[in-house]
């Protein structure tokens, strides 16, 4: 027995994952080149981060309250 929400949040994560991983990535290439990107793109880098941050944390969210109606169900069925 699959819950969806479990593949549905976890894909979430992989794609926060990758939304930071790039936002990372342009914020180190800033900081290192600081005449090749502008402020503009430095700060588009960072709301990309925040967003992946807060995309993590209600993909967890969804993980937990999944795993606990999963368990609820157990502890109805068994």
């Amino acid at each position: 027995m699959e819950i969806p929400a479990f593949s549905s949040a976890l894909q979430g994560i992989s794609r926060a994952e990758g939304q930071l991983n790039k936002a990372a990535g342009d914020i180190a290439r800033a900081s290192v080149a600081p005449s090749a990107v502008d402020s503009v793109d430095l700060s588009t880098s960072m709301v990309a981060l925040l967003e992946s941050r807060n995309n993590f944390a209600a993909n967890t969210k969804v993980l937990k309250i999944a795993d606990e109606m999963q368990k609820s169900l157990l502890d109805v069925l068994g």
